[in-house]
């Protein structure tokens, strides 16, 4: 596994990096089969050490987590804690699926844009109906099934995942409704 270490304006120091790989291994080793790679941040917030992590599977799957805590090493073993929780709860349902999925996921580029949003759109008629873009990203669609796109847009975090459904050759949508359950849009 690869593993991407840095820090945001605080200095990372080896013994750092080592503790890192040895902790993040260990769960990994024990939970997910086949990490591709991992980037952590740390970073500072007032008092208080943050640590981000995001882990990439070989199946598609992405694990996030991010603690908050006031030393270093504290703020890596809650992350690492809440990353050992998900894939722990996620476990049987990943190797229960319909299917053993033996080869990575299939990504297919898309463009991503960020629209600008100003307040005096808001209260007034805009002059266009065009919007202003004011970013443009590539990302990748992976193809998956439903149950594994709830998982990754779950282990994610995100309130919605645009992705090509398996069975269907289309995209299609999950996500997160008001009332807590997932939607899912099968165009």
């Amino acid at each position: 596994m690869r593993y991407q270490i840095s820090g945001r304006q605080i200095d990372i120091g080896n013994a750092l990096q080592v503790h890192v790989k040895d902790v993040l291994g260990a769960v990994m080793a024990k939970y997910a089969e086949r990490p591709t790679d991992a980037n952590i941040i740390f970073s500072k917030s007032a008092h208080e050490f943050v640590c981000e992590a995001t882990v990439h599977l070989s199946t598609g799957l992405t694990a996030t987590a991010k603690a908050h805590e006031t030393e270093i090493y504290a703020a890596l073993d809650s992350c690492v804690a809440k990353m050992e929780k998900q894939l722990r709860r996620y476990k049987r349902r990943l190797k229960d699926h319909h299917r053993d999925r033996i080869d990575p996921v299939e990504l297919i580029g898309a463009s991503s844009y960020i629209l600008a949003s100003s307040q005096e759109e808001k209260d007034s008629e805009p002059e266009t109906l065009q919007p202003m873009i004011i970013a443009e990203m590539e990302t990748k669609i992976p193809s998956l099934s439903v149950g594994e796109a709830v998982m990754q847009m779950e282990l994610a975090h995100a309130p919605v995942l645009v992705f090509r459904n398996e069975g269907k050759d289309g995209l299609n949508v999950v996500y997160r409704r008001d009332d807590g359950n997932i939607g899912w849009i099968d165009p």
